[in-house]
Formats: structure tokens, sequence, C-alpha cells
């Protein structure tokens, strides 16, 4: 892998998971000392970074991390319900039934695991994202799955902004073993709606969550960009 590629997705993942909070400073020395390459491919991932919307360059101080603004995410998810219930509508047309039959059964069986002391949130996320490259198999549609690749990037962000709750992740559970029962069963329509079900309950939980403080971000509020 080329310095730039590696610089780039050390960086997007720092970004994604807030070890790197919007408003960090980018800063070329800084950073390539930290990740052990020089100017030049830093220079390249940061472009690439900033081409993503996940960075910004400011006057006077250089790349920064970009900032979330909690009074977009109602333009996100709108993007996200259009995109998302149609590839799961083409899911359900030209996906691998049994696949999505398996994935229904553990996410049926995933609130057993998401107990309020010890919610298993890591697990939970990686079966979610199981899901989502069952569904980016089966719809055969590259421009479609770029699409999705690039939004689900940030919405990971803006997940951070609510706290890990085990109930919602139960909820969520619940909500995608209707999702992928719909792809298995074959059945386009209540596929897509079962999305626009689970995206309305999630958007609903981040700005309910969101008016706490962020555990890593005191001064987070709903009416301020963090």
């Amino acid at each position: 892998m080329k310095a730039s590629d590696r610089a780039y997705t050390a960086l997007r993942d720092d970004i994604v998971e807030w070890r790197l909070p919007p408003g960090t400073l980018l800063g070329e020395v800084e950073q390539s000392e930290r990740l052990g390459i020089s100017r030049t491919p830093l220079r390249e991932a940061l472009a690439r970074l900033t081409a993503d919307g996940l960075a910004s360059a400011q006057r006077g101080r250089g790349v920064v991390v970009s900032d979330i603004s909690l009074a977009h995410i109602d333009e996100l998810f709108e993007l996200r319900e259009a995109l998302e219930s149609k590839a799961a509508a083409l899911a359900a047309l030209r996906g691998d039934h049994e696949r999505f039959a398996d994935l229904r059964d553990r996410f049926a069986a995933a609130p057993e695991l998401l107990t309020d002391d010890d919610p298993q949130r890591h697990e939970y996320y990686a079966l979610a994202a199981e899901l989502d490259a069952a569904i980016n198999d089966a719809i055969g549609n590259s421009y479609l799955t770029q699409s999705l690749e690039g939004l689900r990037v940030h919405l990971t962000r803006v997940r951070r902004l609510a706290k890990d709750d085990a109930a919602r992740l139960r909820q969520a559970a619940t909500e995608h073993a209707a999702i992928a029962g719909a792809i298995a069963d074959g059945n386009a329509h209540l596929a897509a709606a079962a999305t626009a079900v689970h995206l309305n309950n999630s958007l609903n939980h981040i700005k309910n969550a969101s008016a706490q403080p962020h555990p890593s971000h005191p001064d987070t509020h709903p009416e301020r960009e963090v």
C-alpha cells in the first residue's frame, strides 16, 4: 500500500472514531512524524480527506478536522433514506436469500447479548457491517455502492454524537432483523419500509441523545457545531 493510502486510512479511521475530534489541527510536521511518512504523501492524504468532507482548510490554521453540525443531520438522513431504502429493495430482488435469512436469525438473537451492564456494541456494529456488505454485494450497482460507502463514513461520525445505549441497540437489532428478513423473503416493498422505520428511529435517537454532553466533548450542544 502506498504511503499516502496508509496515511489516508489511518487519519480517516482516527477522525471517524473521534480519536481526532472536530477542530483538531492536522499539522503536517506532527502527523508526518506520528504516521512515519514524509510530508508529500501526507499532503495527498489530507487532500483526499478534504475532498471527502472529513477535513477542511482554514485560513491561518491549516487543515483541520471538519465540524459536525447537528443542524445538518436531517439532510444527511434524507439522503440516507433514499439510498438505503432503494438498496434494500434491490437486495430483496437480487440477493442471496439464504445469506439474508442467516443475518435475520443472528440479529434476532442479538438483543439477548446487548445487556444494560455490558452492551456488546462492537459485536453488534460488526454484524450491522455484515448486513451492509451483504446489501452491497446483492445490489450489483457500483455507483450506488460507492455512494453508500461514502455516506456511511459520515454516519459513523454522527453516531458518535449519541451515547451507546443498550436499549436502543436492542431495538435496532430488531429493526435490522426485520430488514434482513424482508430481503430474505424477496419482499422489496417491505425491505424499503423496514429500512425507513429503522432510519427514522436512529435519527430520533441521535437527536435526543446528542442533547446531552458527549463524553469526549463536554461542550457538545444540539444547537452548536462540535
